[in-house]
């Protein structure tokens, strides 16, 4: 539908917002809930379609999915009722999959070929925070620009090095969205909407949620300037270095030359800063890495160590049970069992 067709959209309904069935709006999103999900991304996904629904007409109508049709219970302890099994409801023209910690802990090769299904059929098939994990084990962001959260980031390029890995809070294809979660969920929408009605309406949806629109790169511009701004410049530029060499790490010395600075000085300005030398910090940033990857994918303990610039397992070893009361083999043994088996039955066809 095109703005031409609805000039304006000045004002809201002074009354409840209609909340059609799938099927009755000219829009039906399905949400599969995955056990831990984020309730703050399930709600920035509803809310501007709820809101849009305000301005006049039925615009969108959702329903809340689980793999069994039982109720789901988010990662804050809420539990929420949902309308119907994975793979007992039409997906309608969205299909999206809301995950957070633990992702695939019970995601089954039964609930891949959904996704699978529904891709098939036209639908349009998404993931939100660490749902792109799932869709990337289904084989449906092959080809694809993928937005994820950003703590999972290392982990997903550690099992899926062929894709590519977006740097914006969300990507928003033609037959494939994916992004970061969170608030990056309303602007996704607000996308959507802009998309099929036009800037008016998608910037009155963001009024009504006193939502500013930014951005990728402002966004990510305002978040290092809040991050960095109380840190001396040398202090950030030497964080910086040590963030793009966490898979093979450059000794102390070599990064007091590139920012320019001495090694006692630097020394005293990090010990200032965060009460830790300079190598205690970016050892513990590397260990931060290789934590990330083992609990989020399916890499071995040794590949984990060598992609964080490990070369002495031992070493690794040591140093990861000092920082997290664990050996790394723990972490690794705690995720696989968390995601189940990786086995995949005679009906799964896996990513290429």
């Amino acid at each position: 539908m095109s703005e031409s067709l609805i000039p304006e959209w000045p004002y809201p309904r002074p009354d409840q917002p209609p909340v059609p069935r799938p099927g009755e709006a000219a829009h039906t999103v399905s949400v599969w809930l995955v056990p831990k999900f984020s309730m703050l991304t399930l709600f920035c996904l509803l809310e501007p379609l709820r809101v849009a629904n305000r301005f006049g007409r039925e615009l969108f109508a959702w329903q809340l999915l689980s793999a069994d049709g039982d109720a789901v219970v988010a990662s804050n302890g809420v539990r929420i009722d949902v309308d119907a099994a994975l793979g007992e409801a039409e997906a309608g023209e969205l299909l999206m999959v809301i995950s957070s910690y633990e992702a695939e802990a019970t995601v089954t090769a039964a609930d891949r070929a959904v996704l699978r299904q529904a891709a098939a059929h036209g639908a349009r098939v998404g993931g939100l925070d660490t749902a792109p994990f799932i869709l990337a084990r289904a084989g449906l962001l092959e080809q694809q620009r993928v937005a994820l959260h950003w703590e999972s980031v290392p982990a997903f390029r550690e099992e899926f090095p062929h894709i590519a890995v977006s740097e914006a809070r969300f990507e928003f294809a033609d037959r494939r969205l994916t992004g970061s979660g969170g608030a990056a969920g309303i602007d996704m929408m607000l996308q959507w909407i802009e998309h099929d009605y036009g800037p008016a309406l998608a910037n009155a949806v963001g009024r009504q949620l006193v939502h500013q629109r930014v951005s990728d790169e402002e966004a990510r511009e305002a978040a290092s300037a809040r991050a960095m701004d109380h840190l001396p410049r040398v202090v950030v530029r030497a964080l910086a270095i040590m963030e793009a060499h966490l898979d093979q790490a450059l000794p102390i010395p070599e990064i007091c030359r590139l920012v320019g600075q001495s090694q006692r000085q630097l020394t005293r300005l990090f010990t200032a800063a965060f009460g830790e030398t300079p190598k205690q910090c970016y050892l513990g940033m590397r260990l931060d890495q290789a934590r990330c990857i083992l609990a989020d994918s399916r890499c071995r303990v040794t590949e984990a160590a060598l992609a964080c610039g490990f070369t002495q397992l031992a070493h690794f070893s040591r140093a990861y049970q000092a920082r997290f009361g664990e050996p790394p083999s723990r972490t690794a043994e705690r995720g696989t069992t968390e995601r189940g088996p990786t086995e995949r039955g005679p009906t799964e066809r896996g990513p290429t």
